[in-house]
């Protein structure tokens, strides 16, 4: 039914100024659209998109958006350069070290925005 749909992912936020600075001054993405009056921005990243827009609701805890990287040292670095903490993680079958966390597939980090959203950075093998 939806195999062949696209998909977007949707981040929620409390502030739209500051996650709108965190997204497009620390990550580097930039506003595809811009709707001010809804507090909503569309970024566009090679044939996908993501949403953040502003909620009144509980933001949640789990993951909201996955970056599929080349090369996870270089964009940690770079992140860390613009003050993005890298999490880790000590629980059973999910334990990171130094913010890497190996997998079958490849490895991951996760890290929050501003509203305390996960996202994670993914490198396959």
């Amino acid at each position: 039914m939806l195999q062949d749909a696209r998909i977007v992912a949707v981040i929620p936020v409390k502030d739209f100024a500051r996650a709108r600075s965190f997204y497009e001054n620390v990550l580097g993405l930039l506003p595809e659209r811009v709707m001010e009056g809804a507090d909503q921005a569309v970024y566009s990243l090679n044939g996908t998109r993501l949403m953040v827009y502003r909620t009144g609701v509980d933001l949640g805890e789990a993951t909201k958006v996955g970056f599929l990287v080349s090369d996870l040292e270089r964009q940690m670095r770079d992140l860390r350069a613009h003050g993005v903490k890298f999490e880790d993680f000590d629980l059973p079958g999910f334990k990171s070290v130094d913010g890497v966390m190996e997998r079958s597939g490849g490895r991951a980090a996760w890290f929050r925005d501003p509203d305390g959203n996960y996202l994670v950075l993914r490198e396959m093998t």
